[in-house]
């Protein structure tokens, strides 16, 4: 069984910034991606950051140059941080990867509970 635990969220004030940190854990044999989503009350669930295992980003248009997505060196944690944090950046952030199990198993799409970050004006 696999699970995503992210932590890191909070208030903030804007123009603030906040690290968010997930851990991945379980049954891993390897991880391909993990990536940061956030959905905000009343929208859908949006993508801020994913990053493959050889490390290249790929970044939502409103995180680019502010948010800066990261692995851990055991691979099995990524974090976002997150500078210049405005109101609209106010949601559940959410982990998640792309994990095989097994060797030789297909993978899989986790999720974690979420992390609700809150940015006051």
């Amino acid at each position: 069984q696999v699970q995503l635990v992210e932590s890191g969220g909070g208030l903030v004030q804007a123009g603030g910034s906040l690290r968010l940190s997930c851990a991945a854990s379980g049954s891993i044999f390897s991880i391909n991606a993990m990536g940061w989503y956030r959905q905000a009350p009343g929208k859908q669930r949006e993508l801020v950051a994913t990053i493959r295992s050889g490390g290249i980003p790929n970044y939502a248009e409103s995180a680019k140059g502010r948010f800066t997505i990261s692995r851990g060196n055991d691979k099995n944690t990524v974090y976002l941080q997150m500078n210049s944090l405005n109101p609209e950046d106010t949601a559940a952030y959410y982990c998640n990867a792309d994990i095989r199990p097994r060797l030789g198993s297909p993978t899989s799409v986790y999720w974690g509970p979420g992390t609700q970050v809150t940015v006051s004006s």
